[in-house]
């Protein structure tokens, strides 16, 4: 059953055909197949209302959050869909009681900690909205609402912050790290003490210079960020179309992209992207990022130092097509991918 308890909860039955003669590489979870695909599937049809973000429990319950439908739902392994945050109404409203009262601003994605929290990316809010495990209410973990830069060094509770689109827990899930889009910056809170701190960014707009201080370097627009395992942290800018990487070092540099829109595969620093949205890491430190005007899924190897594409464009698997991908995760060797403009889930294997 669904970590989050005490709360009323909305289910839906996922039935949605999407077999064939030859199952596809790729596997609808939540959808089905589009007709140029060999199905029937109509996004409007979905219980899904612009899904942008997904993430999973210790217990493999998949949470997705809605950017446009302001709900988050918790698909069961049973295949019941059940919602856990979220009226369904714009605002910013409820904390202090059941999640499925509260109302939410433009979320973008979402992290489940190992002990069950769930932190939601609250975007147009300007806040992380925390739900408790054990009672499923709600509270503001960070930011209150106002867009503004303040607070490091102190309480997350205390700190503002200016378009929160994404976030994501590093590999010991100690940190939550926070792309503060409008400040140009990306901020981690301590999650034993709250306490938070840039890491990333000096508050404009630019593009870096390889090698310097990355706290000193300006930033064009961190949209996403991601850790691996040997604390390379990844900062994703959608206009910059471009992947950089802080090394421990705490130097930042260019990995990927030209800093012009394009979709060339090949060597990193040759190739291109497209206003790319989010990322994630898989089990080999390799990077795996949503390309959204492109409707392409990349994976940059930071061993070879290439850039190549996985899914869409006749790639992984030929028939798929992706309208907008958003949300992608690794789950037990998968990946998941929100697409977006689809109103669905897809499950592509990882390596």
């Amino acid at each position: 059953q669904c970590t989050l308890i005490g709360m009323t909860v909305t289910i839906w039955e996922l039935a949605f055909p999407c077999s064939a003669a030859e199952p596809p590489r790729a596997t609808v979870v939540i959808g089905g197949l589009l007709e140029a695909e060999g199905g029937q599937w109509d996004p409007e049809s979905s219980p899904l209302k612009t899904p942008f973000g997904v993430d999973f429990d210790r217990s493999g319950n998949m949470f997705i959050a809605e950017l446009e439908g302001g709900q988050v739902h918790c698909l069961l392994e049973n295949g019941r869909l059940v919602r856990v945050a979220g009226t369904g109404g714009k605002g910013y409203e409820g904390d202090g009681g059941p999640a499925t009262d509260a109302t939410f601003n433009g979320m973008h994605n979402l992290a489940v900690s190992d002990s069950g929290e769930l932190f939601i990316a609250d975007t147009w809010n300007h806040a992380v909205r925390r739900i408790d495990p054990d009672t499923g209410h709600i509270a503001s973990f960070a930011g209150n609402g106002q867009a503004a830069f303040s607070g490091d060094g102190g309480p997350a509770s205390g700190a503002r912050f200016n378009y929160v689109m994404c976030i994501t827990l590093n590999p010991r899930g100690n940190h939550l790290y926070v792309a503060d889009l409008r400040n140009h910056r990306v901020r981690a809170i301590d999650l034993k003490s709250t306490i938070v701190r840039t890491v990333v960014g000096n508050g404009t707009r630019g593009v870096p210079v390889d090698g310097t201080v990355a706290t000193e370097s300006p930033l064009i627009d961190p949209r996403a960020v991601a850790v691996d395992s040997r604390d390379r942290l990844y900062v994703l800018e959608r206009n910059g179309h471009a992947l950089r990487v802080v090394t421990p070092d705490g130097k930042i540099r260019t990995v990927a992209g030209t800093g012009k829109a394009g979709k060339a595969d090949g060597p990193a620093l040759a190739a291109e992207l497209n206003a790319p949205k989010h990322l994630c890491i898989d089990t080999d430190d390799n990077v795996i990022i949503a390309d959204e005007n492109n409707g392409l899924i990349r994976k940059y190897d930071p061993v070879r130092k290439t850039l190549s594409t996985i899914l869409g464009g006749g790639r992984g698997d030929p028939p798929i097509r992706l309208s907008h991908p958003h949300g992608v995760c690794v789950e037990k060797n998968a990946l998941y991918i929100v697409d977006t403009g689809h109103n669905r889930v897809l499950k592509l294997p990882n390596g």
